[in-house]
């Protein structure tokens, strides 16, 4: 089974990137997580895509999605929101024929709030709606108090987290097999 896992945050050291490491570590044999970064991609214009087309990351992006299985998306809530770099890269691959169209995705998220990223993972899922994205609704995937949860390297020390990661690896890889 093959997944592409994207976070949502650009930083290096985000607990979301962290959180798609962990989930990586995780992953049970017979799937494969490909980590993807959003890095460098242009602001969507369209005057720029009807002058260039759409940018060489971007079309590596879509390639990746519709070879996929799934798609995991890891994302942080900056200002009760999606974070904008993660919204830039759906609407450029929202333009024509979205790889995310029926594309069975994940999302989840890590914040140093009380309530995680549900905010924002509520307004990903308006978004992935829109593409019409088929979004698992459950398990959900809230992780509050990032900081106390990992350590100064970025590894996810928590167990109680760890153990909701591998119950809700299991339940997606349930739920992308079986198209129920």
């Amino acid at each position: 089974m093959k997944i592409i896992g994207i976070s949502g945050s650009l930083r290096k050291a985000s607990y979301n990137t962290s959180l798609l490491r962990a989930l990586i570590s995780l992953q049970p044999q017979g799937m494969e997580i490909e980590p993807v970064r959003l890095n460098g991609i242009s602001v969507y214009d369209g005057d720029d895509e009807k002058a260039t087309g759409k940018p060489a990351a971007i079309l590596e992006l879509d390639q990746k999605i519709r070879a996929s299985d799934g798609v995991v998306i890891v994302t942080p809530e900056y200002n009760f929101s999606i974070p904008g770099g993660l919204k830039n890269a759906i609407d450029w691959l929202s333009r024509g024929s979205s790889p995310l169209k029926w594309k069975r995705v994940g999302i989840m998220g890590a914040s140093d709030g009380p309530i995680g990223t549900a905010r924002s993972q509520y307004q990903l899922r308006q978004t992935l709606q829109s593409q019409e994205a088929i979004v698992m609704p459950r398990p959900e995937i809230f992780v509050s108090t990032a900081h106390e949860k990992f350590d100064a390297q970025g590894n996810l020390t928590d167990e109680a987290t760890l153990k909701r990661l591998n119950k809700w690896l299991k339940a997606f890889a349930d739920w992308v097999e079986k198209k129920a």
